[in-house]
């Protein structure tokens, strides 16, 4: 998958505003509105469930890829104390 979204990134540019069937942002968008419908109908809630934005990235060697498995693999973790947690647990608790 990581090879295929690598080539479709450098085949397909979308410019703002304007989606364009198969490049990254609107690969992106439909995604994120899939799971969101889908969340909300089944555990019936109302607000956001992603952050407002994405941040391209190109990995450009074994290194690179193994500190962004390692990124991805961890950041769950770290959502109790996000700033953007609606669910948030102050330090106190």
């Amino acid at each position: 998958l990581f090879h295929m979204l690598q080539l479709v990134a450098f085949q397909i540019l979308e410019k703002f505003g304007k989606p364009i069937a198969g490049s990254i942002p609107t690969i992106i968008r439909a995604y994120k509105a899939a799971v969101s419908k889908k969340i909300h109908e089944v555990y019936k809630i109302s607000h956001a469930i992603w952050q407002r934005n994405y941040y391209e990235r190109v990995v450009r060697n074994e290194k690179e890829l193994k500190a962004l498995r390692e990124y991805i693999r961890n950041n769950p973790i770290k959502w109790e104390l996000d700033p953007e947690n609606p669910h948030k647990k102050s330090k106190s608790e």
